[in-house]
């Protein structure tokens, strides 16, 4: 077998397989053709769909066709078919990927062929829409399981041509629905409202009998040896070889490469769109510009096809299918007759021409149907011209979004950016063809021709900038699986494609990781010597008597070099830390963080050198060779601990700038203290350093600096202690402002309830005394009806019509103010002062009646008024002027 365990049987584990290689190396065999019958007729169903409806659509528009749909409403009818075909990609695409290619494959195609024949039975446009969604989702499913299971099974030297053939095979289902439609459209034979009934059975009788081929589709190996079943993954390679040794009469080669992975039962979608978005961020963007392209103006054209040569050439429904058969014959040509180029001049040379190639060819033919001379025959040499090349693309755009993509992600890839750049192309290309095309306008017809061709010409672009070389590579050298060592970054070369194919992280071809591997393992080799040592001490003291000094020595000798050993693998591990964070420090974004990463680095350095000094130490032949290397020690101890304080002295620097102004001086006053922590350390490394040395006079002069140094670090604590009690200060001044704006809030709230019960209050009063006065005053002596017949007094009255209690209590409120500030005052001119013209007519009069009854104001003469007396006595009593 060539997956090799690493783990227990029991549970997922990582193996090293050869079975990609073993499948890329097989010759062309009846396996193949296996899969190509059984898997690629999902392109003839999608095409006999999508053209069925074109084909026949002319007839649904007719009165007495049973449905009578407009032609926006075929346009409609076929985004809807779309619509679904990108939800059911996106939905069935993520199980594919979780549970499994074969399984998936016969569910989306037992769903379509459900959904096509009860289309047959359409009695409605919505029950007509409604078949067309659930037919979409089915194919869009099926595109999903589909192409990964092909690119995954064909070997790599003819992945290219064979998967360009198989979606090229999109056309001969449209050539078999549009004769299909052909017949059945056929009023002599069928009836208007039925033929085109029969026509939707011919898909289902296809499906059926591509299910009876499936069953002998076998589950990818990838996909299994990836998901922890590589003993099935193993059983089923070993069938295909041998089916095909039998076959050819020659034995296999022996397969070159292995790749190695940690098999995981599921992978998350976050996982999923990560790789997609970060790690290949181009390869992203290639793949929708492509399918964004091929989708608006495929989707656009073939929709609308039947409609086009109806509206503007005069072509009878009828007749209508042998156009589209015409068409689909040349689409079916591109891909056949240029499929092989995409394996030998490869995809990026290919795919942008055809891209292009078919703008140029659809811009023209926008120019000359705009002028009306074409003719029909001419239109449609000009759109077999255009779809000759588009067609080889758009069948590449397929091949691309599964080859550049990891064998974990390959059909929600897949599915995603068929499902996005068909909603954007697809949705929006046949609306916009239908109802151009339903405005009888030939003008507006080729502007959508245009922004096809200009979509078009885009994707050929991006293909040119952006295109990854994958002719004649094998899957996991195009993109490393996310289970096996990290993908290969974007946009790296062929040493990093073989290091991916090889089951190699790209991040080990930077030349530090590689050295920190290379110190992992000394240090790994310095604890099995380790465990050796500790070993032999346990076997001495086991066979020795009890007593026996000379064991004791022995043992005691062993366990030494046993600590040594630990030491010297801790001097690894830290020397292997150093190398990482340099790596790291080179892929920083910012200056802070960037300086950080060295400072640890130089900090791990340090303290692989206080391992090796101290192991030394252990290891000395007399006291004063123990007693330098002790020194060392610690002189590379203290050194160690000046790098971890630069280290947090930058990180506090970083902070500076995030922060608000109270956080940015505590932040500075740390990367201050940590700076002068640093250089106390670095002077007591030198001063031990000295002390190895034997410079009596120099660790004198240190041991000084050393004092200075750590009375200025110690005074930096204090500021960084006063600047954190500035700002609790600042803190606790602004909750306390807090605190205060609640407070008067809560006064101010109270104080306006106040004058709310205030005014009520004097509003309350207002009436009672309005009521009284007017029942048993002057009132009563007023003209009009009366409360009795005694008293002929009108009812109460209201302020002024328009006027609320309200109002009358703010104005009399006014008028009082004005008396109190101005004292007695000529009727006119206390109307000036509060402003009474801008009261309202009829106002100023019936308020200052009011202030007088209220007691607000005082009637002093004919025409002048003052503040109340003194007493508060009130003037209610005193008749009022007007």
């Amino acid at each position: 077998m060539s997956a090799v365990r690493e783990a227990a049987p029991a549970s997922p584990a990582t193996i090293r397989t050869k079975i990609p290689a073993r499948l890329d190396r097989l010759p062309w065999a009846r396996f193949h053709w296996l899969i190509v019958f059984g898997l690629g007729t999902v392109w003839i169903l999608d095409g006999l769909e999508v053209t069925n409806v074109g084909a026949v659509g002319s007839r649904l528009t007719e009165t007495g066709s049973g449905l009578a749909l407009s032609a926006s409403g075929i346009g409609t009818a076929a985004a809807i078919y779309v619509i679904g075909a990108c939800l059911g990609a996106l939905f069935f695409g993520q199980l594919t990927d979780r549970f499994g290619r074969r399984k998936l494959f016969m569910i989306t195609l037992g769903i379509y062929i459900v959904a096509t024949v009860a289309t047959a039975f359409s009695f409605a446009p919505w029950y007509f829409y409604v078949c067309r969604f659930v037919t979409g989702a089915g194919i869009g499913g099926e595109y999903a399981s589909i192409n990964s299971a092909i690119d995954e099974l064909i070997p790599a030297r003819a992945r290219g041509r064979v998967d360009l053939t198989i979606n090229g095979s999109y056309w001969l289902g449209s050539l078999a629905g549009s004769a299909a439609a052909l017949f059945f459209l056929d009023q002599s034979i069928f009836a208007k409202d039925f033929g085109w009934r029969l026509s939707f059975g011919v898909g289902a009788v296809i499906g059926l009998t591509v299910l009876l081929v499936r069953r002998n589709v076998p589950e990818s190996p990838r996909w299994l040896f990836i998901h922890g079943r590589e003993e099935e993954a193993e059983r089923i390679v070993a069938e295909i070889e041998s089916s095909v040794e039998h076959e050819t009469g020659e034995d296999l080669p022996d397969p070159e490469r292995a790749i190695t992975v940690h098999q995981r039962k599921s992978i998350s979608f976050r996982e999923i769109a990560g790789v997609a978005f970060k790690r290949y961020p181009r390869r992203s963007i290639l793949a929708m510009a492509l399918f964004v392209g091929q989708a608006f103006l495929y989707n656009g054209v073939t929709f609308d096809l039947g409609t086009l040569f109806t509206k503007f050439e005069n072509v009878a429904s009828g007749t209508v299918p042998i156009f589209t058969i015409v068409f689909a014959a040349g689409n079916f040509a591109g891909p056949i007759l240029l499929g092989r180029l995409f394996d030998t001049l490869g995809r990026k040379p290919m795919i942008s021409g055809t891209y292009i190639g078919s703008a140029v060819v659809a811009a023209a033919m926008a120019y000359l149907f705009s002028n009306g001379t074409l003719g029909t025959w001419g239109l449609e040499g000009m759109i077999v011209a255009t779809f000759f090349l588009a067609s080889a693309g758009a069948s590449a755009a397929y091949l691309t979004a599964s080859e550049i993509f990891p064998m974990e992600t390959r059909a929600l890839a897949i599915a995603f950016f068929y499902a996005i750049g068909t909603g954007l192309g697809g949705i929006i290309g046949p609306l916009l063809f239908g109802r151009m095309i339903a405005s009888g306008s030939r003008s507006e017809v080729a502007i959508a021709f245009w922004i096809g061709a200009a979509v078009m010409a885009i994707g050929g672009i991006v293909e040119l900038v952006m295109g990854v070389k994958a002719e004649r590579q094998s899957l996991e050298d195009i993109a490393t699986p996310i289970t096996a060592a990290e993908a290969d970054a974007e946009g790296g070369g062929s040493a990093e494609a073989g290091a991916a194919g090889a089951g190699v992280s790209a991040d080990l071809l930077d030349p530090q990781r590689r050295e920190s591997l290379v110190f992992r393992q000394r240090a790994e080799e310095a604890r099995a010597w380790a465990a050796e040592h500790r070993a032999r001490a346990h076997e001495v003291r086991s066979g020795a008597l009890p007593g026996n000094g000379q064991a004791e020595d022995r043992a005691g000798i062993e366990e030494t070099l046993a600590e040594i050993a630990e030491l010297q693998a801790k001097a690894f591990d830290a020397r292997a830390d150093a190398q990482e964070e340099r790596a790291g420090a080179e892929a920083a974004e910012g200056p802070h963080d960037r300086d950080a990463a060295r400072e640890r680095a130089e900090a791990a350095e340090q303290r692989a050198v206080a391992e090796e000094e101290h192991a030394a130490a252990l290891g000395a032949e007399d006291k004063a060779a123990a007693e330098r290397h002790e020194a060392l020690m610690a002189a590379a101890t203290e050194r160690a601990r000046a790098h971890e304080h630069r280290n947090e002295a930058h990180q506090a620097r970083a902070k500076v700038d995030e922060s608000d102004e109270a956080g940015a001086e505590v932040a500075g006053a740390r990367a201050e203290m940590h700076d002068a922590w640093a250089l106390m350390h670095e002077r007591q490394g030198a001063a031990h350093a000295a002390r190895a040395a034997e410079d009596q006079t120099e660790v004198h002069a240190l041991r000084r600096e050393v004092e200075h140094a750590e009375q200025a670090a110690l005074a930096a604590e204090e500021r960084v202690g006063a600047a954190e009690h500035r700002a609790q200060a600042r803190e606790l001044q602004g909750i306390q402002d807090q605190a205060e704006e609640a407070a008067q809030e809560r006064e101010q709230a109270a104080e306006r309830d106040r004058r709310r019960r205030e005014v009520e209050e004097r509003i309350r009063s207002r009436l009672a005394r309005r009521q009284a006065r007017d029942q048993h005053g002057l009132r009563r002596f007023r003209p009009g009806p009366g409360s009795t017949f005694y008293s002929p007094g009108m009812p109460a009255t209201p302020p002024p019509r328009g006027v609320s209690e309200e109002e009358l209590d703010h104005e009399i409120e006014t008028i009082s103010r004005a008396l109190d500030e101005h004292g007695a005052t000529e009727r006119e001119d206390l109307a000036r002062l509060v402003g009474a013209r801008y009261w309202g007519p009829g106002r100023f009069g019936p308020a200052l009646r009011e202030a007088v009854s209220e007691g607000r104001a005082r009637r002093l003469s004919l025409r002048t008024y003052g503040p109340p007396r003194d007493d508060g006595e009130s003037d209610g009593d005193q008749p009022s002027g007007s």
